[in-house]
């Protein structure tokens, strides 16, 4: 049975906490509440709400820039408010300058959740694993984060610095990016698309005393690489940004054809939930319960 979301088990507190652990974090992708609260039941100790899922679930676009900062931090309330674990949230460019980021800063602080990161793309930006994208200046970039880390009003928030420098300017210049970014203040690091487990092993190595985030893209440009290996090397946090989209994709395309073949649902609904099972994935039991405890009639 799913409880009723508890915010008091969440936030920058607690994802500090479990980055202190002996183990990377494992965040797997939301693109929504329901999601979220799959992620959740599922045993997962942080939710990740990418940008990539949350425009394809809004628009049915593609992670282009499309989504607007308020849009973004609607969706984060959205997730944190349904679930009570740590929601570490994309935040795309910054959705300007600096002056900008610290609106940003403020607006997901507000929503709820425990970390969010910040690229070195242009606006508009691309998903970090489609061709043809760019890069802004070094010091342009770093002074985004210098200015996100003293707009945080708790110190727990989680400012994490995210290059995509490796496809436009090479690996070293990421590394020496990533460099300048963690000296802004920035609390982790995110190199994008790293293309050889060399790569991956080579960045570990350049940042042994600063945490970093390892981007597990389904079907991208980084090989795929094991936990073990993951844990091995020294990264803190691992997300999963599109097992979720991509498997609820695949789902719905074919329960559609099958009642586009059959003209009902009566044979794909054999294979899903029925509405006793999802009452109790959505909680339902336990807001009935609530509202029986302030109904004095």
């Amino acid at each position: 049975m799913a409880p009723l979301p508890d915010s008091r088990t969440s936030g920058p507190r607690r994802l500090r906490e479990l980055l202190r652990g002996p183990d990377p974090v494992l965040a797997p992708g939301a693109y929504d509440a329901m999601s979220a609260l799959l992620v959740e039941q599922a045993g997962f100790p942080a939710v990740y709400m990418t940008g990539f899922g949350t425009t394809a679930s809004l628009l049915g676009r593609p992670d282009i820039g499309l989504l607007t900062m308020t849009e973004m931090t609607d969706a984060a309330r959205r997730i944190v408010s349904a679930v009570g674990v740590p929601v570490i949230a994309d935040a795309d460019t910054g959705y300007g300058n600096a002056i900008n980021v610290i609106r940003t800063v403020h607006e997901y602080e507000a929503a709820g959740v425990a970390a969010i990161h910040l690229e070195d793309q242009p606006a508009p930006k691309r998903c970090g694993h489609m061709d043809g994208k760019k890069v802004i200046a070094a010091g342009t970039m770093a002074g985004k984060i210098e200015a996100a880390v003293e707009a945080r009003r708790d110190p727990d928030f989680v400012i994490i610095a995210r290059t995509d420098a490796r496809a436009v300017e090479g690996f070293d210049a990421a590394l020496e990016r990533a460099r300048r970014y963690r000296d802004a203040g920035a609390d982790m690091l995110f190199l994008e698309a790293l293309q050889t487990d060399a790569e991956i092993e080579a960045a570990a190595a350049a940042f042994p005393d600063t945490p970093l985030l390892f981007n597990w893209v389904e079907g991208g440009k980084t090989p795929p690489t094991g936990l073990a290996r993951l844990t091995e090397l020294g990264y803190r946090l691992v997300i999963f940004p599109l097992s979720t989209l991509l498997a609820a994709t695949t789902a719905v395309r074919d329960v559609l054809a099958d009642v586009a073949a059959a003209g009902t649902p009566v044979g794909a609904v054999r294979h899903l939930p029925g509405l006793d099972d999802f009452f109790q994935t959505v909680g339902l039991p336990e807001a009935l319960d609530l509202g029986k405890r302030y109904d004095h009639d």
